[in-house]
């Protein structure tokens, strides 16, 4: 039986005065999820960002500057999340990232475990914001990646809103699906949250969302966060009614937590009320 405990952030952003005010936090998180028996932690899309507080208030105060400049801190970055995997022998998918590479910059989140980078993925579909006011390129590539409870799916915050990016990580192998979000209001919430439910309930899969939250006013990028962390179900025998396995509080971050049965999804494929996964193509066939 493959089961895997899942810990989603509902992650506060901080202002730094040093790199090791970053390390220390991050290694408190993930010690804090490990503790509590965590083996995959997933961070919240674009929280990297607040290392800008880093490099000095003309550079944290301009939405397009701190892109360039925060490239510096990558590779620092990639070696502290791979040394956090090895210490607490833990899967980490790490805060997406604005990763430059020929010119563009990508919103990449990478996987990380025990023994190295197991793989990455880019955000597929822009919003407006980062398309019209910040120059964030569409990612090339839409990947699974392997892992040793087999394939895992990344979509990020607005990608979980387009069930056919979900659908072929689906048809690969997923059976997990990792959100990590960003959303400044409560209707951005809802609607990365309603497409959460919906990639739960007609994959017939679990769904892990991990938003940042709070305020964070020095910051033109991450001011304003809105959102709680949660993990979605199916909605079906066996799985909560509402198919909301575990969700956070609104007024104060912190891990959200919940075991995960990876086998229980195949038994609900094959003897659930529905068969929402079965049956998804029968929709293709139907024309007006």
């Amino acid at each position: 039986m493959t089961r895997i405990t899942v810990a989603a952030a509902q992650y506060p952003i901080s202002f730094f005065g040093h790199w090791r005010e970053y390390h220390d936090k991050l290694d408190h998180e993930v010690r804090s999820a490990a503790r509590l028996g965590a083996r995959l932690l997933v961070f919240p899309e674009y929280a990297s960002l607040e290392l800008a507080s880093l490099l000095g208030e003309a550079v944290y105060r301009d939405l397009h500057q701190q892109l360039v400049a925060v490239q510096e801190l990558w590779p620092e970055v990639l070696e502290l999340h791979q040394e956090l995997a090895r210490r607490y022998d833990v899967m980490i998918l790490g805060a997406s990232f604005p990763v430059l590479e020929d010119g563009h910059f990508y919103n990449r989140a990478v996987l990380y475990s025990p023994d190295g980078v197991l793989g990455w993925q880019d955000k597929m579909i822009m919003t407006r914001f980062e398309t019209e006011q910040w120059g964030i390129s569409a990612g090339r590539e839409l990947r699974v990646i392997p892992t040793d409870i087999g394939p895992l799916a990344v979509n990020i915050c607005y990608d979980s809103e387009f069930p056919l990016l979900a659908r072929q990580q689906v048809e690969a192998g997923a059976r997990l699906i990792l959100v990590p979000s960003c959303t400044d209001t409560e209707a951005g919430f809802n609607r990365v949250k309603i497409g959460c439910q919906a990639r739960a309930l007609e994959n017939q899969c679990y769904v892990v969302q991990a938003p940042t939250f709070g305020t964070a006013l020095w910051s033109p990028a991450l001011d304003e966060n809105t959102g709680v962390a949660s993990i979605y179900t199916p909605v079906d025998y066996g799985f909560p009614d509402n198919g909301i396995l575990a969700s956070g509080d609104s007024q104060q971050p912190g891990w959200v937590m919940a075991e995960l049965d990876l086998d229980a999804l195949e038994t609900v494929r094959q003897q659930g009320q529905v068969y929402n996964h079965r049956d998804w193509s029968r929709q293709l066939s139907i024309r007006l």
